[in-house]
């Protein structure tokens, strides 16, 4: 029998992303008068020393606004950037949309599944921060995914916990193929449709390359998501943060030198370096011996 060959595009737009310039009639499609960030600064009962470091910087006027590198701004500010953020995402909403429409005109729209992603969010506003870093605060983390299926069932919601490593062997299996020895992630195919829980505890990886923030080396970030709570180590560090979702979804009271929470601290201590021992590469036994 002939088999239909499979086509793949990858389409990447570096939108919406700092600087926030989006072209033409996107500048000001929006007013920043509509935008209220949600988490000021004064919100969070004991930041942490980067996010001190941070508003040290921007109290003094030290910040540097113009790299790569997370700083504080004004409520003005802020509300300029979503405006202008709010514009770069219809941008790519409407190229999106010129996507779509000439697969339709291709007439494959009904053999074709559509991923969408991000690779990261922004800051945005909370705690007066703007772009990214090593605060893993859930502006950064809970991205947008869509998977468009012509089998799926359309319309279907699922809050399980997932990461970019799924979406590999979520389309291999879809595909039909069997994944290479070793490959990180799960498939999504049992919970497209909402009904199944994929796993009980997430990790979540920050490796920087330069030192910022106030770290005195290039940061290393290891958390957890699980029963609730979020869990974040910095290696070097003596302190650390512990968040409980079920009293504080805004993560505004760090829980990791309160006694009361200890246990629960060791506990996800615990899942995480075993979460981290799973996700340790690994090759195939050696069939012969040198």
């Amino acid at each position: 029998p002939t088999r239909r060959s499979s086509d793949l595009a990858f389409v990447s737009f570096p939108d919406p992303h700092h600087p926030f310039t989006p072209p033409g009639r996107y500048w000001d499609m929006y007013d920043p008068a509509d935008f209220h960030p949600r988490l000021p600064y004064e919100a969070h009962k004991n930041p942490i020393p980067p996010m001190r470091w941070l508003h040290e910087r921007w109290t003094k006027g030290e910040r540097v606004a113009g790299g790569q590198e997370a700083f504080m701004a004004s409520q003005k500010e802020l509300q300029e950037a979503m405006a202008l953020s709010c514009g770069m995402i219809t941008m790519i909403d409407d190229a999106i949309g010129d996507i779509m429409a000439a697969l339709h005109r291709s007439g494959r729209a009904d053999d074709t599944i559509v991923v969408f992603t991000s690779d990261h969010g922004d800051y945005l506003g909370d705690f007066n921060l703007l772009l990214k870093g090593a605060l893993m605060l859930r502006s950064i983390n809970n991205v947008s995914f869509i998977w468009a299926d012509p089998r799926a069932k359309a319309g279907a919601v699922s809050h399980a916990l997932t990461s970019t490593v799924d979406i590999a062997p979520t389309i291999i299996e879809r595909a039909g193929l069997k994944p290479y020895f070793g490959i990180q992630g799960k498939s999504l195919l049992s919970n497209l449709e909402g009904s199944t829980t994929l796993r009980d505890r997430l990790v979540i990886e920050h490796q920087d390359n330069m030192t910022r923030m106030g770290f005195k080396e290039p940061c290393m970030v290891r958390t957890l998501l699980a029963e609730g709570y979020r869990l974040t180590i910095y290696k070097g560090e003596e302190w650390g943060e512990l968040y409980d979702h079920s009293v504080d979804p805004d993560e505004t009271y760090n829980r990791w030198d309160d006694e009361g929470y200890t246990p629960v601290r060791l506990k996800l201590l615990e899942h995480l370096a075993q979460e981290m021992l799973s996700n340790t590469d690994q090759s195939p036994r050696a069939r012969r011996r040198a």
